[in-house]
């Protein structure tokens, strides 16, 4: 287990929970994709610009991500290879399991963004629809 990886991913999980635009802004690569799936195999793909704009729209209504905090996290996996790393995570939130990976880029002796996401939960169809009127022009964002 690559512990300078977990590191990095806590540094980015907390910076979710305090709502820190700057730091998110940051960590999140130029090229970021979230890739999410569900056990229909519905696939619905997230940018930067939609994390940001979610964190955004949060943070102007006082609220934030992950109010329940990052104690049900687990890393099973954090591994380096070469310029990337991999870090598989669970978590349960709110009664429903959910597994990640993330693909961190390293550059310059360090962890430096996040340049994806794969996540695979129960139903992403809430995420498809709102995905769908954002780009009607019906606002909405993710996360």
């Amino acid at each position: 287990m690559d512990e300078t990886l977990t590191a990095r991913m806590r540094a980015y999980l907390a910076a979710g929970t305090a709502m820190d635009l700057a730091a998110l802004e940051a960590l999140y690569d130029e090229e970021f994709e979230n890739v999410r799936t569900d056990e229909a195999g519905q696939v619905a793909v997230l940018t930067k610009a939609h994390f940001m704009a979610r964190f955004r729209a949060l943070a102007e209504q006082g609220r934030s991500v992950g109010e329940g905090g990052t104690e049900d996290v687990r890393f099973l996996s954090a591994a380096r290879h070469g310029d990337q790393g991999t870090v598989v995570m669970y978590r349960c939130e709110d009664g429903v399991p959910a597994r990640y990976v993330f693909v961190w880029r390293w550059s310059d002796g360090r962890w430096s963004t996040l340049v994806r996401e794969f996540t695979f939960e129960r139903d992403v169809t809430p995420l498809l629809r709102m995905l769908a009127a954002a780009s009607r022009g019906g606002g909405g964002g993710a996360g």
